[in-house]
């Protein structure tokens, strides 16, 4: 079986408006695709940045999996919360991204988005915090749902991610 190798960082956040940040991720893939080592989710520590608005984590992604086939390439999905001085948490935004498909160090920025919910929910997250969150996390990365949600733009994830892909050439996929 051909072999995929995720190795790199979280690295952390920036452009939300709130502060006091912190990310739940998770990898999907495809049913052809078996994980070998490393964990599919995790969650990074709060960071409340003191100068400038990105908020580090450096929080390691080490994925090792075997796959029979191209369909269904891993796919990183975000939750950024941010939270308040008493504890609570509050969603500041959905996002995800694809794993590249070339070997090597790749830097990536993904985009995030939160649901705005109606005008009667937007007011109570303005004053009273939450607001509307997804019932069901694959609409992150799956396309047909998404597209009919009403949402406003977030912040930007960073990351950083080394790929190496092992035994593709004998399965006939050139690299």
């Amino acid at each position: 079986m051909a072999e995929v190798h995720v190795i790199g960082q979280i690295i952390g956040a920036s452009g939300f408006s709130e502060s006091s940040l912190f990310c739940k991720w998770g990898i999907h893939t495809g049913a052809a695709w078996k994980l070998l080592s490393g964990v599919q989710v995790g969650q990074t520590q709060v960071d409340t940045p003191q100068i400038g608005e990105m908020a580090y984590w450096s929080h390691p992604i080490d994925l090792h999996f075997a796959t029979k086939g191209l369909q269904g390439w891993p796919r990183l999905h975000f939750q950024v919360w941010s939270q308040d001085s008493f504890g609570r948490c509050q969603l500041a935004g959905y996002g995800f991204c694809h794993v590249p498909s070339s070997p090597g160090t790749h830097q990536l920025a993904c985009p995030t988005w939160r649901p705005l919910g109606s005008w009667q929910e937007q007011l109570a997250r303005a004053f009273v915090g939450g607001g509307p969150q997804l019932l069901h996390g694959d609409t992150i990365y799956s396309g047909a749902d998404r597209y009919r949600l009403h949402t406003a733009a977030g912040g930007t994830v960073h990351l950083e991610i080394s790929l190496l892909l092992r035994h593709f050439d004998r399965y006939g996929v050139e690299c």
